[in-house]
């Protein structure tokens, strides 16, 4: 069956994503649902390794029936969980401290910015941790001022399970329902991701031009 399941990586453009795809059918083939959380507790480690392919393919997996579907989407949350929790220990070791060390070092950067986010985030953690955990990018990130900030682990645990949840039930079942055409999954999320992407981008834009703006009209003033 999975001899079958390769053939399908043809549809994608990138070696690196052939090769993605084909190591991930080789993990879900040995190990199942537990190949299948530990691929996406890897992915939320290192994002390079896309949601996007791993999870519908866990969910067109489950459709051929090489994996149960309830198993696939447990599983998967599982190994979400597990990444989450590497990255806010990662967070809780940095601390506020070192980041508020290393933000004094960048360019443009001042500690009141770092207050002002730390702020936000205090007074939203629960609803930036659930949302966070089904956006594109900053679903891997958020854990980490999640741990930070030393959110409560209980609190962690409950949103980031209950997003990583939602999350990876769309996908994996929109891979179990599209079969051998799974593969669009990616493209639709990855628009989401190169919407995200680029919101991102206009936002650090708008802050560089500002605090630019600024000094220069300061230094205006000060002449």
């Amino acid at each position: 069956m999975f001899e079958r399941l390769i053939i399908f990586t043809s549809f994608a453009d990138s070696s690196i994503t052939i090769k993605i795809v084909d190591w991930s059918i080789a993990i879900m083939e040995k190990l199942g649902g537990l190949g299948a959380a530990l691929l996406i507790a890897a992915e939320n480690i290192f994002p390079p390794l896309p949601s996007e392919v791993i999870l519908p393919l866990a969910g067109f997996t489950s459709s051929q029936g090489n994996m149960n579907l309830l198993s696939a989407i447990i599983w998967t949350t599982l190994g979400s969980l597990l990444g989450a929790l590497i990255l806010y220990q990662l967070g809780k070791w940095l601390g506020r401290d070192n980041i508020r060390h290393y933000a004094r070092k960048l360019p443009l950067v001042k500690v009141k910015d770092i207050d002002k986010a730390e702020n936000w985030f205090t007074k939203h953690e629960n609803q930036a941790v659930l949302f966070g955990r089904m956006i594109p990018v900053v679903r891997s990130l958020i854990s980490i001022p999640a741990g930070v900030e030393k959110m409560p682990i209980k609190l962690f645990i409950i949103y980031t399970t209950i997003g990583s949840l939602v999350w990876n039930t769309i996908l994996i079942v929109a891979g179990y329902l599209l079969g051998e055409q799974w593969h669009i999954v990616e493209t639709y999320v990855g628009i989401l991701q190169n919407l995200v992407i680029a919101i991102i981008l206009i936002l650090v834009a708008w802050f560089v031009y500002s605090r630019l703006s600024k000094h220069k009209k300061r230094k205006s003033n000060q002449n």
